[in-house]
């Protein structure tokens, strides 16, 4: 099962190096809230819709 990172608009993949990474700058203690696993939710999750984006390219 996929986890909820596989579906936001703020997971991108570099195509250079094929990794996948999050674009969201994290201050200090949302990054170690994040690492300890403290949250349960992704406070910045957008669910990412192809179609919308294209859609405002119209």
């Amino acid at each position: 099962m996929k986890s909820n990172c596989d579906y936001c608009c703020n997971f991108e993949q570099d195509y250079e190096t094929g990794e996948k990474r999050c674009v969201i700058d994290l201050d200090e203690d949302e990054m170690f809230d994040f690492m300890m696993h403290t949250t349960t939710e992704c406070p910045y999750f957008q669910m990412g819709d192809e179609y919308k984006i294209v859609h405002k390219q119209i």
